[in-house]
């Protein structure tokens, strides 16, 4: 069988990297990883208190569907979409996910997910720890008030109540601890193509993505 292909999109919280994926997955007719998604789930069974073992095993049970509007996560054939994207567990994802454990859980199930298809990862780490032989890498980035603005319509459109200064906040201090952390802090590949999106809409970074893909994979 040849080579998989695979894109990763890294960057920040809230700069649009899971909308760029799914996108980009529509299009591609690619599998989609969202790694948030992913730590987010495990965030959501380390509060009904299973211990790790039993949280992989949970895990290994996802299922990722790209739709328009959204990744929808499904375990054992349960939309669990709702219950993981919230800020309660964005928080509980966010601590574990600097805590090495946590890390040398899934980066196996990360790195074996659909295994034998072609695939876009999105996440803080998918382009320098989790897949550093991928065929393009993208480090997507936006200003912190850019994307509290982004996380709020989004929260809004869910029905969610949230308060933008609390958001910006929010922002600061996961970017501070995802850029400081010892084990996989958040910065761009070497070999990436950092894309700032702060004053580009959703297709405007949709559209240059698509020329590099094109470029890179001669499609």
């Amino acid at each position: 069988m040849s080579k998989r292909q695979i894109i990763t999109i890294d960057g920040p919280s809230a700069a649009g990297k899971g909308s760029l994926a799914r996108q980009l997955a529509l299009f591609l007719n690619f599998s989609i990883l969202d790694s948030g998604a992913l730590y987010r789930s495990y965030a959501f069974f380390y509060n009904k208190d299973l211990c790790q073992d039993e949280i992989k095993n949970e895990i290994k049970d996802l299922i990722f569907i790209p739709e328009e509007d959204d990744t929808k996560i499904l375990h054992k054939n349960i939309d669990i979409t709702g219950s993981i994207r919230n800020e309660k567990i964005a928080k509980v994802a966010s601590e574990l996910s600097a805590l090495s454990e946590t890390r040398k859980s899934l980066i196996d199930i990360q790195r074996n997910f659909m295994l034998n298809k072609n695939l876009i990862a999105d996440g803080r780490d998918m382009g320098t720890v989790v897949f550093p032989e991928a065929d393009l890498k993208i480090f997507l980035d936006a200003s912190p008030e850019i994307r509290a603005k982004r996380r709020y319509l989004e929260l809004q459109n869910r029905d969610q109540e949230v308060n933008m200064r609390d958001l910006i906040e929010d922002i600061e201090a996961r970017d501070l601890l995802d850029k400081t952390r010892a084990l996989s802090p958040l910065v761009p590949a070497d070999d990436s193509i950092i894309v700032d999106s702060s004053s580009m809409s959703l297709d405007e970074v949709l559209s240059f993505t698509k020329k590099l893909i094109k470029k890179e994979f001669n499609i």
